[in-house]
């Protein structure tokens, strides 16, 4: 007990300075290669009147990506432990809830309705979807016996994602401009995207953040069993809503300012469960930080790999998070639910 609780507090600065790592990367590296000396001075004061080509490039296209790899990676973190922890299911991740159908949908009928064209456009249509479906899974998971078996909840997102689907499918196929628009939101990337498509979500992120980590400790009683929890004093239903309301806001936001983004909610939780154990007061922000960590160095090395060109996010994420995966597992590391 006492090396586990050594490993959860020494990990914690080991993940941060990684992610320093990473950022300071993400800064440097790109089509146009920068020294640390260039960020440096593109980030800290003064700031000149006439600023130079490295410094516009670090201010305005580097560092909004950077924190927006940091903040969307920590957010599908986290929801990914959540939703494994409600659907007690080691292979489930945010999409289980019908998230990213109900944002896909809502994109490709913006863009083939009303003509939205650009991040900026696309983001609230695909928030107000992934609530939507996510609100609708709830509803039906809730009908009959309530929600006493977290399969519902996975055979009702299962069975919306599917209705959303097709509704997608068929849209995209109807429209060539459509599916030209939205083949580069679904593909999952944090270029292009500046501080004006994640200024307006950071509330419901800091929301979904606050409303995850009050309600972790709870998911602790929840892993026992319903019965156990109900009798140690935990109301499993008021519980499991504030824990889809935190998926959505958190799944929701992140896939609605960069498209969806598999693996990080997958993989992130199996990673922290391998350094802090099943206590999900440590796993959800462990899951998170991990999240950041892999999305940030996932865009640093999409940048790499096709120079000057890049791989979008999405891809390389999937890329280097399948191979992950399948070492845990071999090595037995995957901490029980």
């Amino acid at each position: 007990m006492r090396a586990l609780r050594l490993r959860r507090i020494g990990w914690l600065p080991a993940l941060v300075v990684l992610l320093l790592i990473a950022a300071l990367a993400s800064l440097a590296i790109g089509s146009r290669p920068l020294s640390i000396a260039d960020v440096g001075a593109a980030l800290l004061p003064p700031y000149d009147t006439g600023a130079s080509d490295a410094e516009l490039i670090v201010r305005s296209i580097r560092f909004p990506r950077t924190i927006l790899a940091i903040v969307v990676g920590f957010a599908l973190g986290a929801a990914g432990s959540l939703i494994q922890g409600h659907t007690r299911n080691a292979l489930a991740d945010p999409g289980i809830l019908g998230i990213s159908a109900g944002a896909a949908c809502a994109v490709v009928v913006a863009i083939y309705v009303l003509g939205v064209s650009t991040p900026a456009g696309y983001v609230w249509f695909a928030f107000a979807g992934a609530l939507a479906a996510s609100a609708a899974v709830f509803g039906i998971s809730s009908a009959g016996r309530g929600m006493r078996s977290p399969m519902t909840l996975v055979l009702g997102g299962a069975a919306l994602a599917a209705f959303l689907g097709s509704i997608t499918s068929a849209l995209v196929l109807l429209d060539e401009s459509t599916l030209d628009s939205y083949r580069f939101w679904i593909v999952g990337s944090v270029a292009g995207r500046g501080l004006d498509v994640l200024l307006p979500l950071l509330p419901f992120l800091a929301a979904g953040t606050v409303i995850a980590l009050l309600s972790a400790p709870g998911l602790n009683l929840l892993a026992t069993g319903d019965d156990l929890a109900v009798g140690l004093g935990l109301n499993i239903r008021a519980h499991r809503a504030s824990g889809i309301l935190a998926i959505t806001l958190l799944a929701g936001a992140a896939t609605a300012a960069c498209g969806p983004i598999g693996f990080v909610g997958l993989v992130a939780p199996h990673m922290a469960r391998a350094i802090v154990g099943s206590d999900y007061r440590w796993t959800v922000p462990y899951s998170g930080l991990l999240g950041a960590l892999m999305l940030c160095v996932g865009d640093v090395v999409g940048r790499l790999m096709l120079r000057p060109g890049e791989l979008q996010v999405g891809i390389v994420v999937a890329l280097i998070g399948g191979p992950v995966f399948i070492a845990l597992i071999r090595r037995r590391r995957l901490a029980a639910l």
